[in-house]
């Protein structure tokens, strides 16, 4: 929270876009831990450069935006809530798989990973189903 924002108790009542909260699922996965290392953020911008919905985006804006979202919480994780102002079923499914993707692209995922998965999951709105036919597709794509 901002100095005005103590100040006058005025927030902001902008939503953030979709692009900008779907980028936010991938780096609260992709931090998780506590830590979003370079090898991480190049991860999210691969990511980001294959979707459709990011042609011709700045990825460094998008991370700005998601930066100045999450500040609007008490802590990173707390912000997970802001997921479910994403606008449709699909884009909430869309979120969930691209988290689930950047858990599993390092190769383990961690309890901190998972239960922020399982977070995710219910603030989404994906149920089990859906989870785990998601998870069985990742598990294949990164089988060994």
């Amino acid at each position: 929270m901002g100095l005005l924002s103590k100040l006058t108790g005025m927030t902001s009542t902008k939503q953030p876009t979709d692009d900008v909260l779907l980028v936010h699922s991938m780096l609260l996965m992709a931090g998780a831990d506590g830590v979003i290392e370079d090898e991480e953020i190049a991860t999210v911008q691969a990511f980001v450069t294959c979707l459709s919905e990011f042609k011709n985006q700045n990825f460094g804006q998008l991370v700005e935006d998601a930066s100045k979202m999450m500040r609007k919480y008490p802590s990173v994780k707390e912000s997970v809530a802001a997921l479910q102002h994403i606008s449709t079923p699909a884009l909430r499914h869309k979120a969930f798989v691209l988290a689930a993707d950047i858990a599993m692209s390092s190769g383990d995922v961690d309890e901190t990973e998972d239960q922020l998965l399982e977070t995710m999951q219910r603030l989404l709105q994906v149920d089990d189903r859906t989870a785990q036919t998601v998870i069985w597709a990742l598990q294949q794509k990164y089988a060994r």
